[in-house]
């Protein structure tokens, strides 16, 4: 019998409900700071951290963990407790994710949370207050963007591809003459759902990426036909004993192999994730 069967466990579309309504208002909690100069900390070397984020993250952690006092906690903004290793499902969340855009008044961040189990993500939300627009899913549904059913284009002749540029820069160079090149994208999480809603082809993401930035998305993509795939081809496991992944790639059909013989390649670290 699968996991989310089995008795005492919620269905997935059960905690999509409870993930959205608890996105929706730790969105409008970061609304409280946007903008508005709020204050900032470095950590780890030089990544900022605000304290929307903290704010956001405390309510996140506060209301789930309320809801499902058997799930496990990982979060970006959380200090990790091993602990959660032991739950059968954890909460994977990135209160703001794109903090250095929400920072600069970029409306390209967002709230992103999701349900791990064994490693793979059952239900997950991208809320993204700044731009009016929200992402969800639950394994086995379909993903949606307000209503409307997402689907990953087909790639045409002129692919637009993100990531960065070295990592762009060793495809194959008759695709790499055809390839459009997408803008920075600052919240890795929005970068994934844009390939889910077919406004790009694909994706490459720099190593040292982390499941908070990557659960509640790699599901969306998935649901939209997508995938979200490592140097071995296989996705990424969240909310194991590692958290953290090397270089990866996202998009669909062909495509996704053009960018899969890249990353096979020892020499994948780029400048921006």
């Amino acid at each position: 019998m699968p996991e989310a069967d089995k008795p005492g466990l919620p269905a997935p579309e059960e905690d999509l409900v409870l993930l959205r309504e608890a996105a929706k208002q730790a969105g409008a909690i970061a609304m409280g700071y946007f903008g508005k100069d709020p204050q900032v900390w470095i950590k780890a070397g030089t990544s900022p951290v605000s304290e929307a984020d903290y704010a956001a993250d405390k309510f996140l952690r506060e209301t789930l963990l309320k809801a499902r006092p058997d799930y496990g906690w990982l979060s970006e903004e959380t200090a990790d407790d091993r602990s959660r290793l032991a739950a059968r499902r954890t909460f994977v969340v990135d209160p703001i994710d794109g903090t250095r855009a929400f920072l600069a008044g970029n409306s390209t961040w967002c709230v992103s949370v999701a349900v791990v189990e064994q490693g793979r993500s059952l239900a997950g939300v991208l809320d993204c207050p700044a731009k009016g627009e929200v992402f969800w899913t639950s394994h086995g549904t379909g993903a949606f963007l307000d209503g409307k059913r997402l689907a990953v284009r087909a790639p045409g002749p002129q692919p637009e591809i993100a990531g960065p540029k070295a990592l762009v820069d060793r495809l194959e160079p008759d695709l790499l003459a055809r390839t459009q090149r997408v803008d920075y994208v600052p919240s890795l999480a929005y970068r994934l759902a844009m390939i889910a809603d077919g406004r790009i082809d694909a994706s490459f993401v720099k190593p040292d990426s982390h499941d908070w930035d990557l659960a509640a998305a790699a599901l969306i993509l998935e649901e939209a036909g997508g995938s979200l795939l490592d140097a071995t081809g296989r996705t990424p496991p969240f909310a194991g004993e590692r958290i953290r992944h090397g270089a990866l790639i996202a998009g669909s059909g062909e495509l996704l192999a053009e960018l899969a013989a890249v990353i096979a390649q020892p020499e994948g670290a780029a400048t921006h994730s």
